[in-house]
C-alpha cells in the first residue's frame, strides 16, 4: 500500500545529506545507508526529495550553515525531513527554528557525543540510529523519550558466498585509512605475526587523515611489510566486490564503532571476521542459528590481542573451519535492506500521523 498523509494524499519525505553522498572518491558507511535508504523508500512508494547540502560537515562552517537554513526554509510546513546526523547534530540552532514547523527526524550513524548533538536531538521529533548499541548510548547521554529513538540495522545484499583458501591468509580490512579505525594497530598485529605467510589489503579512502597515512606508510616500511599490506584506496562495485570474493578474512581494528556495515557484507558472503569489541561491532557479528560466533572478537587498542588471534587463525586449520561454518550459518540469518526501509517508513508514517 502506497503510504500517504493524515489528510490522504500521497506522501512526501525531505532528505537532507551531505553534498559528497555519490563521490566515490570518498565512500563511506553513512553514505551508504543514506543511499539505499532514499531507494528503499522509494520502492514502499514515499516521493523521496533528496536535498544535498554543501559543507565540511559535522564541522561547517558559516556559508555551510547559511545553506542548511535556506534548505530548511523552503520546505513546506508539516513536512517530514530525515536529516543525516552528519548534517544535523552540530547545528540545533539551525533546526530549532523549524522544529515546530516541520517533522524532524535525525539518522545518527556516529554520535558527536557533545552537547550540540543533545541540543539538535532534541529538536527532533524521532531519531533513527544504526544499531541498537548506539541506541542506548544516545539515550544514555542525553534526556531523549526512549519512545522516540528508533533502530534501523544496515541492511546486505544476497551474494553467493566467497569459498576461501585452505591457508586463509587473504587477509581484508575495508575501512577509510584513519586513527578510529585503527590500522596502526593492525600493522602492530600483522608485525608480530610476519613469520606466518598472509597478505592483507586494505580498501578505504587514504584522504581523511593524510598525516596519518604518512605515518602508516612508514610504520609498514619500517616493519618490512610493504610487499604484504598494501593501502589501495576507495573502491566500489565490481572492484569492492572483488575484494571480497578473493578474501579469507575481514579484519578490521577499530577503537570505536557504532555498527560496522562492512562485517555484515563480509558475513552475507560467509567470510568470518576478526575485530574489535568496540561500540556495535559484536551486534554486527551476531551468532549463527546454532549460536556460533562467526568471527573473533579482541579489545580494541590492543595489538597483542590481535596478533594473537590472528595466529590462531593462520595456524589452526579446524578453528578456520569451524569459523566458516559459522560464517554460513550466520549469512542466512542477515535482512535484507527492505527491512532497514521498512522501520524507517513506520518511524516517518508515525510522525507524520503525530
Amino acid at each position: 500500500m502506497r503510504p500517504t498523509t493524515a489528510r490522504g494524499g500521497p506522501a512526501t519525505v525531505h532528505v537532507v545529506l551531505p553534498n559528497d553522498i555519490d563521490d566515490p572518491a570518498t565512500p563511506s558507511g553513512g553514505n551508504s545507508y543514506d543511499r539505499r535508504l532514499c531507494r528503499g523508500l522509494a520502492a514502499a512508494g514515499w516521493t523521496v526529495r533528496e536535498h544535498a547540502v554543501p559543507g565540511d560537515w559535522p564541522c561547517p562552517d558559516r556559508a555551510a550553515r547559511t545553506g542548511l537554513a535556506e534548505a530548511l526554509a523552503a520546505l513546506p510546513d508539516g513536512a517530514p525531513v530525515l536529516l543525516d546526523g552528519l548534517v544535523a547534530s552540530s547545528v540545533p540552532e539551525v533546526l530549532n527554528p523549524h522544529a515546530r514547523r516541520l517533522r524532524l527526524v535525525v539518522v545518527v550513524h556516529l554520535p558527536l557525543e557533545h552537547d550540540a548533538e543533545g541540543a539538535a536531538l532534541a529538536a527532533a521529533v524521532a531519531v533513527v540510529t544504526t544499531s541498537e548499541w548506539t541506541r542506548r548510548r544516545l539515550l544514555d547521554r542525553y534526556a531523549l523519550p526512549a519512545g522516540r529513538v528508533h533502530v534501523a540495522r544496515p541492511g546486505v545484499d544476497p551474494v553467493p558466498p566467497t569459498p576461501g583458501t585452505p591457508a586463509g591468509g587473504n587477509l581484508l580490512c575495508v575501512a577509510a585509512v584513519a586513527p578510529h579505525k585503527g590500522h596502526d594497530v593492525l600493522v602492530e598485529a600483522l608485525a608480530a605475526v610476519a613469520d606466518l605467510p598472509w597478505s592483507c589489503v586494505c580498501v578505504g579512502p587514504l584522504t581523511r587523515d593524510p598525516g596519518f597515512v604518512v605515518g602508516l606508510r612508514r610504520q609498514v616500511t619500517g616493519h618490512g611489510l610493504a610487499d604484504r599490506v598494501r593501502l589501495v584506496g576507495p573502491r566500489t562495485g565490481a572492484a569492492l566486490h572483488a575484494g571480497y570474493a578473493a578474501a579469507d578474512l575481514l579484519v578490521l581494528a577499530s577503537r570505536r564503532e557504532t555498527y560496522g556495515m562492512v562485517v555484515t557484507e563480509a558475513l552475507a558472503r560467509g567470510i568470518p571476521v576478526l575485530a574489535t569489541a568496540a561500540g556495535g561491532l559484536s551486534e554486527a557479528l551476531g551468532r549463527a542459528p546454532d549460536g556460533a560466533a562467526p568471527g573473533l572478537l579482541v579489545p580494541p587498542d590492543d595489538p597483542a590481542a590481535l596478533a594473537g588471534a590472528l595466529r590462531r587463525w593462520l595456524g589452526e586449520p579446524e578453528l578456520r573451519q569451524v569459523l566458516r561454518r559459522a560464517a554460513r550459518g550466520r549469512r542466512r540469518t542477515l535482512d535484507d535492506w527492505t527491512v532497514t526501509a521498512t522501520v524507517t517508513a513506520g518511524v516517518l508514517s508515525g510522525v507524520v500521523t503525530a
